[in-house]
């Protein structure tokens, strides 16, 4: 019911989802940038692996030379040579 009410005023102030919601917003710019939205945690950095927890599941980014810059509470900004990445789901 709340997440109906949240998509309709989305909706009616032409809002994106991601704005009101915790659902992760994953932008990548080519494969040596990547920011996350709304995440939770960060379980484990490493300059070649780095797992992020979000309300939805987990994040694995796997690659060279990685980099945390510009994190806030709620954004994180990963620079680096990305080679691939993969997504654990949580189950309910």
């Amino acid at each position: 019911m709340k997440n109906k009410r949240l998509h309709r005023l989305n909706k009616v102030l032409d809002l994106p989802d991601e704005v009101t919601s915790d659902v992760p917003k994953i932008t990548n710019l080519g494969f040596s940038k990547m920011m996350i939205e709304n995440y939770r945690a960060i379980l484990e950095y490493q300059d070649f692996f780095i797992r992020i927890r979000t309300t939805i599941g987990i994040i694995n980014i796997n690659g060279y030379e990685l980099k945390m810059n510009e994190m806030t509470t709620d954004d994180i900004l990963i620079e680096g040579k990305i080679d691939s990445i993969d997504f654990e789901a949580i189950e309910d």
